[in-house]
């Protein structure tokens, strides 16, 4: 099956084809560590580390990037607000960032560069640019002439004027042109900086992710993603920066974005107060019912994050896992049931087929009869899970989990044990009491031909 992939700079859903079989590269825009990340923008390393999945088994070797920037105005100010050198704000968000991506089960990147590691090549790169006249130096400041490029636009489909109007663009007075963007700045004493031939600065954001590609994938990379507001400007300058400083070879030959994500039907901002921090999040829901939600909609599309999601999400893994605990002393026999869940993600990465192929495996699973096809159905249920990344935890570790639960595992069985008693004795009082008895102990109790089983009750959404 052949891999088709939307391409954000044609706007149709083209072949896949690497410029070197032998050499897959792929480029995802990553955080600026100056405070965990929302929830949002977790979505591009839960999906497009999915496509890195899917990349790693149809190649040899792929090099997927994705940075960590760790010097920034904002981090500056954080910096500057706490007392501290901004290494110590970058290196504490960026620890925390690895151990949410890692507890959401997001595919680890092959190179994870920073952009201060990176400062020499950035240097350079102004340097060429400015040799190549497509950059000038002016005050301490190194800029992007984007009247040298001609095709600065084509990303996002509009002229250099429409990109303008209505945007917060410095018009400072040493721009030749205010469309011009900064490639290095000066830095007060106060400010992190590092010697260069225009004066003790640092690079502007965009200049970074450029360096970074060039030095770990080349100067033409076969895929670059990240969520579609960095299309304009970030994604338009880094295409102009690196093009004109690689002689006019293209910098990457297949764009993708994923869409944006609201809450409630609203747009995240904190003027709003409905940022949604993944860190907190993670205490508060299993990892997997996040990435779940996360891949629940197809990539390019908006994806409305609500409590009500969150309580379906879960709904659904738990009716997936009650299948597998049912099944519990089943060995499974793997064929090649997961080769539909392959197809669907090799059409541009279409996760809601995934998901209903994955719904239909947990459906034949739920009604296999004879040894035989229940060992295939939870052997295809197990695969097609596995490529998503869920259904890979022991079913009953999963229904006694809650972000945050305390809950003594010996007393819950002895209760259970005391109620089956009482109900032996028909003692139908004393067994509704223990049953309540649980549930203030956030335990839900299900009898079945099996006998009792007991998971932690899901809580309110939120």
């Amino acid at each position: 099956m052949s891999l088709r992939l939307y391409n954000s700079l044609t706007r149709r859903v083209e072949p896949f084809a690497p410029l070197d079989p032998g050499r897959v590269t792929m480029y995802v825009c990553g955080p600026t560590v100056y405070h965990y990340v929302h929830i949002g923008n977790a979505r591009p390393y839960v999906v497009f580390g999915l496509l890195a999945r899917l990349l790693r088994r149809r190649y040899p070797q792929v090099i997927y990037a994705r940075n960590i920037t760790d010097v920034d105005d904002k981090i500056n100010a954080a910096a500057v607000a706490a007392g501290v050198p901004i290494a110590a704000v970058t290196d504490r968000y960026a620890a925390a960032f690895r151990e949410d991506m890692a507890k959401l089960g997001a595919d680890a990147p092959d190179v994870e560069p920073a952009a201060t590691a990176h400062i020499g090549e950035i240097i350079a790169m102004c340097e060429a640019l400015i040799a190549s006249g497509h950059a000038y130096a002016a005050e301490g400041h190194v800029l992007f002439n984007v009247a040298s490029f001609p095709d600065y636009g084509r990303l996002s489909g509009r002229s250099t004027g429409e990109l303008l109007a209505g945007a917060r663009v410095e018009v400072a007075p040493y721009k030749k042109n205010p469309a011009d963007f900064v490639l290095w700045k000066p830095s007060t004493p106060e400010l992190p900086g590092w010697d260069s031939p225009w004066g003790r600065g640092r690079p502007g954001w965009h200049i970074e992710c450029s360096a970074m590609a060039a030095a770990h994938l080349g100067d033409t990379i076969d895929i670059h993603a990240g969520g579609v507001d960095l299309v304009c400007p970030h994604h338009e300058n880094e295409i102009a920066q690196s093009t004109c400083a690689h002689g006019g070879k293209t910098f990457a030959r297949f764009w993708l974005h994923n869409g944006m994500l609201t809450f409630e039907g609203r747009k995240m901002s904190k003027s709003l107060g409905n940022v949604l921090q993944l860190h907190e999040l993670l205490q508060k829901h299993p990892p997997e019912v996040l990435r779940f939600l996360l891949l629940k909609a197809h990539y390019r599309q908006p994806l409305d994050w609500s409590d009500a999601a969150l309580k379906q999400a879960r709904a659904t893994l738990d009716g997936w896992y009650g299948v597998l605990r049912d099944l519990a002393g089943v060995d499974p026999a793997f064929g090649d049931a997961a080769n539909e869940v392959e197809a669907a993600l090799c059409d541009d990465l279409n996760t809601p087929e995934a998901f209903a192929a994955l719904a239909r495996r947990a459906d034949e699973a739920r009604r296999a009869v004879s040894p035989e096809a229940q060992r295939n159905a939870k052997g295809a249920l197990l695969a097609c899970g596995r490529w998503l990344g869920l259904l890979q935890q022991d079913p009953e570790a999963w229904f006694r989990q809650r972000a945050g639960a305390d809950i003594d595992s010996a007393k819950v069985e002895s209760l259970i044990e005391a109620r089956r008693a009482a109900r032996a004795a028909r003692d139908f009082a004393r067994a509704d009491a223990i049953r309540e008895e649980l549930a203030a102990m956030g335990v839900a109790i299900e009898d079945g031909p099996q006998g009792t089983r007991w998971r932690v009750a899901t809580r309110q959404a939120g």
